[in-house]
Parts: C-alpha cells; structure tokens; sequence
C-alpha cells in the first residue's frame, strides 16, 4: 500500500457537483484532488436543464460564457392531455434577471467545468474508488484504489462526498437516508424527431385511462441540435421488471445497467401520446430510470461533508437536483476555503448544513409532490411559482452566520439577510464609457461590502471598508454605490452611480440615506446595516471569520 498526503480536500466523484467543489476550491488557492471511479465521463443526457441560478453561480464563477455556448433556451413547456393541449407554460422572468432557464445534456455541463477546471492544474484521477474512511480531530484517512489496483491510504484535511446515490462517503460517516421509492419505472432516450413543434419547449403529453387517472406519460425536453430531445416515458408493462424498489433497504435511484429500451420501443410510446405524427431517428443512448426521494439526516460530520445526490435525491420534476448540488458545492467550497486558511469563524462550517438541509429537504418534498400531478396545477402566484422553480428564492435567513434586522425593526424594502442579492444594470464610472451590472462588479470576488448613499458621503464609507478588512484579515472588498446626482466627497473607495436608480430599487435603498450590504461569496447578503455602524459591521463579520 502506498502512503501519502493529499492536498487540503479530497473531493470524491466528478459529476457536476464535484466539479464544481473542486473548481472552486482551486479557484480560491485550496490545493484538492478529485477522484472518480468511472474510467470516463459517461455519455448520457441524464440531468439536462439549468436553472437562472445556476447560470449566476456559473457567472460568479467566471465560465457561464463556455455554458451558454454550449445549452440551448428553454422557452416554456406545452402540455397535451388525451392528444390535446391543455397548457401552455411560459418561462418569463422579470428583466432583472441576467439569465434564462437553459437544457445542457450533462455530459457537456462536465465537459465544461472539467475543461475550466483543468486551467487551475487539476484534473480527474479516473477509475480511482474511495474504499474507506476514517477521522480524527485533525484530518480524515481515506483508502483508495487506484485503476491499476494499487491501493493508497491518503491523509488529507476535509474530505467532501459527491459520490451520488450510492455514496460510500454517506455510508462510512453512517448519516441515515430515508424515504421512499416510485414504483414505476421509466424509460429514457435521447432521440431526434422530425415535428414542427416550436423550439425551445419541452411537451409533457399524457393519457387518462377510464377511471381519470394517468396511465401513459411522455415528457420531452429540448437538448442542442436540430430536433433533438431527451425523453422519459412510463415503462410498458410487457418491458417492465418485477415492481417496486429493490429491496432490503438499498436506494433504487437513476439509471440502470443491463436493460436498454429500443429505438422500437421510445416510437411505440411516441406513436400513442405524441402531439405531433413523428419518427423517432438518431437514438444516442436510451437506459431505465427509477426514482426515489430520501434525505440525509445532516450534511456532515466533523471533517467530512456530503453534497448533491450523496446527501438528497428526489424526483427529476423542474430539474431541481443537479442545481441543487452544484449549490450546495458552492455554498461549502467558500466556507472550506476560509477554514483551510484559518481564517473561518467557529460557526462557518457548521452553517453549511444549517443552510443546506432545509433547501434539500424543501426540493424533495416540492419535487415529490409535483411528481404526482398529471398536470401543473394553476398556482395562486405563477410569477412566485416560477422564481421558486429558478431557485431564485432560495434563502437563508435562519442560518447563523447571517445577521438578522434588530428586534423592532420592521422589514425593509428589498432583499433580506440570507436571500440572493439581485443583479441589476446602469451602473456608471468615471472614465468607462459604458453602463454596468452589479454582478459585473461582484465576477471573482469574494465577500464584497457594497455602501450606497443618496444623502451626504462622509469618511465614514472609508472607516467602514477598514473596518470590514481588518475582522476579516483583508478578505473583504468594497466599493460605493451612489444615487445619481449625490456627490462623491472625499471617499477613497471605488464609486459607482446608480445611473438608472436600479440598485436603489432593486435593493430597496433608496431614501434611506446609507445603507451597507454585506455580499457572501455565493451571491446571498450576509448582512444588511441601515445606517451602517462599525460596531454592527464588525459583529456581523466576527461570525463568518476568525479573530
């Protein structure tokens, strides 16, 4: 057996959530090796579509220009009951939003992350599995074996799971998994089909059988190429295996081996519930799904965390569960980057699954309860309905690294602490001749204090940035935001003017003289000051960095 120290973090498995623990981590100067038991990407359109929010971490991250080159625009789905439309869904967001909803089979969303990965000198050490674990107060020892059988027992400071649904990080750290299982069975398929159906939507077609209910189901969403789609259809009884999940309490979930649907076959269900006479042609690959809804019952323990599939799966309803693990990855990666370096507050790491779970445990209970809707049901709110399903409203006020309003002080217009800071556009500075957005600004940073004033500017934006340096060790930038027509005074900060009064409306700010915005990493407001006092900026910052 060889022996060896692995850099600060051992990542485990490369799917997209790992990719994306890894790459920042070495975004951010953490040393990490990121291992997969797969001797290559698997060439499967499995996960496919990409929330806004997603394509904001992607931005934040810098590589959302090679993920728009490679996805297509999901424009909305058409929905067909008995062989007639019955909806007609439009994926609409406020203009604000920088980004639309996009399918990206996930082979390429690897291809992509892999490839911005590899520009930080690290890559995937394939066919290498995580045998075993063990940690201690100081670090955690993994067994590996390697693709020519070597064995090597690794030391390493964190390890983090990203090991799906099977994962052996999840069983080692003995964190339970509970839920349940869908007994059918689907087929999938990645086909081209020739209708005229127009670009960009996604068909859910089904048929209603006697007593009302659904016994046959398609669902089509767009993929790049011309008339190309990845589909999943309810599986023919005649193809069927024995029904319901495996048992003795293994997780049936994903795709199996061993049994593959025909081009044949994905024609017979498409005959039947298509909206349009079609012929299925150009089948990539086709496989069995099996769906199951469980959660862990906490994200980590001690060193070792779990994220995406190892620590939640649920239904694949609005393409919740990739996402959902890429930002769980995100939001862990900052917290392991400060604690790496020393520089983390005693509470940092815990926050991960404070902020975490209650998401995970959100998704599975919306995914599985849309799962079992034939048809969307008409929401009260559409518009919340779809910020919800781009997971634009994911939050985090309970988290104890955000600092809540004082008691007493009602809620300001605006986001909170805890919820996504919005983007917005029109900012202006001297000598660009050019308008831009805030997530301009926010690209490649870190935590960011953002000070916007629509009255008076003192020295006091410039004692606030010292203070936010010094209780963070230099770790925080900031920079002014002024109402148009405010004058700059003696700030030495970088000052943008609020050129179209966007900032001021977006975040709520405006005629409230000074207001200061805390702005994590990960695009959510740690803190929000009005009017901001060192003292109440250093207590905020005292939570999220080390004396």
């Amino acid at each position: 057996m060889q022996f060896s120290d692995a850099p600060d973090v051992l990542v485990v498995g490369a799917g997209p959530v790992g990719l994306t623990a890894a790459t920042e981590l070495r975004r951010r100067g953490v040393g990490c090796r990121l291992v997969d038991r797969l001797p290559a990407r698997l060439p499967y359109a499995k996960a496919v579509g990409i929330q806004p929010r997603t394509l904001e971490v992607w931005d934040r991250m810098g590589l959302v220009r090679e993920a728009l080159d490679a996805a297509v625009p999901m424009r909305g789905q058409l929905v067909y009951v008995d062989g007639a439309e019955e909806a007609r869904i439009e994926l609409t967001l406020p203009e604000e939003v920088p980004y639309g909803f996009a399918a990206l089979p996930q082979y390429e969303t690897e291809r992509v992350l892999e490839e911005f990965l590899a520009r930080f000198g690290t890559r995937i050490e394939r066919g290498t599995e995580l045998r075993s674990l063990t940690q201690d107060a100081d670090g955690v020892t993994a067994r590996l074996v390697t693709a020519s059988g070597t064995e090597e027992e690794v030391r390493t400071r964190y390890l983090v799971g990203c090991d799906g649904a099977h994962s052996t990080v999840r069983k080692a750290l003995g964190l339970t998994f509970e839920g349940g299982a869908f007994p059918e069975e689907y087929m999938l398929a990645d086909v081209e089909v020739d209708w005229d159906l127009p670009p960009g939507y996604g068909v859910r077609s089904l048929h209603r059988g006697a007593d009302g209910a659904v016994d046959d189901l398609l669902v089509c969403i767009p993929l790049p190429g011309t008339g190309r789609y990845r589909m999943s259809m309810l599986m023919p009884p005649e193809l069927s295996a024995a029904p319901g999940a495996a048992g003795g309490g293994a997780v049936a979930h994903g795709l199996e081996g061993g049994r593959a649907p025909t081009a044949a076959d994905v024609q017979a269900v498409v005959d039947r519930l298509a909206p349009r006479a079609t012929t299925v042609s150009a089948m990539r690959w086709s496989s069995v799904f099996r769906i199951s809804h469980r959660l862990v019952d906490r994200y980590g323990e001690g060193r070792v965390f779990v994220a995406g599939d190892a620590a939640h799966i649920h239904p694949p309803t609005g393409a919740q569960g990739m996402n959902t693990g890429i930002q769980d990855a995100y939001n862990l990666a900052w917290k392991l980057a400060l604690a790496v370096r020393g520089g983390a507050g005693a509470r940092l790491l815990a926050s991960y699954d404070a902020e975490r779970r209650p998401v995970g445990q959100e998704v599975v209970g919306r995914t599985v309860r849309h799962a079992r809707q034939a048809v969307p049901a008409a929401p009260e709110d559409p518009a919340t309905l779809l910020l919800r399903e781009a997971q634009l409203l994911v939050g985090y006020r309970d988290s104890p690294i955000v600092t809540a309003p004082a008691p007493g002080v009602g809620p300001a217009p605006g986001p909170r602490p805890g919820e996504r800071a919005p983007d917005c556009g029109g900012l202006l500075r001297e000598i660009a001749a050019y308008p831009l957005r805030l997530y301009d600004l926010l690209r490649g940073r870190d935590h960011v204090l953002v000070l916007y004033a629509d009255g008076a500017v003192d020295e006091r934006f410039d004692a606030l940035a010292a203070v936010a340096r010094e209780s963070s060790g230099g770790r925080v930038d900031a920079f002014a935001v002024l109402a148009d027509g405010t004058p700059a005074g003696p700030v030495r900060l970088p000052v943008y003017r609020d050129g179209r009064g966007e900032f001021g409306r977006l975040y709520g700010a405006a005629g409230t003289g000074t207001t200061a915005f805390v702005v994590r990493p990960d695009g959510y407001l740690g803190a929000r000051l009005s009017p901001p006092t060192p003292e109440g900026l250093a207590g905020h910052l005292s939570a999220v960095f080390a004396p």
